[in-house]
């Protein structure tokens, strides 16, 4: 009795092991959460091959086993919005709308999916962790003006979300501002590159890079000329090999809208949320 009972829990434990191996999206659509396995997905008969030329995250071809996003985003309307969460931190809130197009000379949003049997390289020398086990990659990229932020890797969460505006007003500006003025297109930029990593007014998903308008904003303490530097290239004015921000080059974000994002945080400098609320 003993024995069986040692040999029942072995299996039992085997099975934990098992299962902690097989990595878990959780995907939270229509209200209803829905925990996935990696190879519960690759089994799925609508996983397909992709080839992405110019990968964001390896800087070169690679290969996938994916499935199209669309596939888990069953009964989401277009208008929708869907927050894509990042183990590390990183959170971006795309529009429904481009992750369910499919026409074929459109950009097309895959889930990649990496099998534990052929997992994919490192992203960096000396960290063995990959983009797995998860990773949001588009075909066509250049056909739906998809930025590197829209490229979500080590996914861990798929959330079907009100916009980041109704969520967090205070991101916000004024509504009386000309709708296509420089102003809320530099926010309609902002929520684009920069809140997948920061937080503005302590409000937004992201929990990597500081807050940009509480206590100070960064148009407050860098010349224009010295911030516009930094988001060109963060290591030509200040040197530190941990930094995690990348570079904007103007075919990421224009000069016209890098000028507009800084119109936008100089706006938002007089609107910050009060002291007592951001203790």
């Amino acid at each position: 009795m003993k024995r069986r009972w040692l040999a029942a829990l072995c299996l039992s434990l085997l099975a934990s092991v098992a299962s902690a191996a097989d990595p878990v999206l959780t995907a939270i659509v229509g209200g209803k959460t829905a925990p996935h396995t990696a190879s519960e997905l690759l089994a799925r008969a609508d996983v397909v091959t992709v080839t992405i030329p110019n990968d964001i995250a390896y800087g070169r071809g690679m290969t996938y086993r994916a499935l199209p996003i669309a596939a888990l985003l069953s009964g989401v309307g277009p208008a929708a919005s869907i927050r894509f969460s990042a183990g590390d931190g990183f959170a971006a809130t795309l529009p429904a709308a481009q992750l369910l197009a499919k026409a074929e000379n459109g950009a097309r949003a895959y889930l990649a999916i990496e099998a534990e049997d052929a997992q994919w390289p490192p992203l960096k020398a000396g960290d063995p962790a990959s983009a797995g086990p998860f990773y949001l990659v588009w075909t066509q990229p250049e056909r739906g003006r998809i930025v590197p932020e829209q490229w979500t890797y080590r996914i861990a969460r798929i959330e079907e979300m009100p916009s980041l505006a109704v969520r967090f007003p205070v991101i916000v500006p004024a509504a009386g501002l000309a709708a296509d003025g420089h102003i809320n297109r530099g926010f309609a930029a902002f929520t684009k590159h920069c809140i997948v990593c920061h937080t503005l007014n302590l409000a937004g998903d992201a929990a990597i890079g500081p807050d940009l308008n509480v206590p100070f904003n960064p148009t407050e303490y860098l010349r224009a000329d010295a911030l516009r530097r930094l988001i060109r290239d963060p290591q030509a004015l200040r040197r530190w090999p941990g930094t995690r921000m990348p570079g904007f080059d103007a075919a990421t974000l224009s000069d016209r809208e890098l000028n507009e994002v800084l119109a936008y945080l100089q706006y938002m400098a007089n609107r910050k949320v009060p002291v007592t609320a951001a203790k």
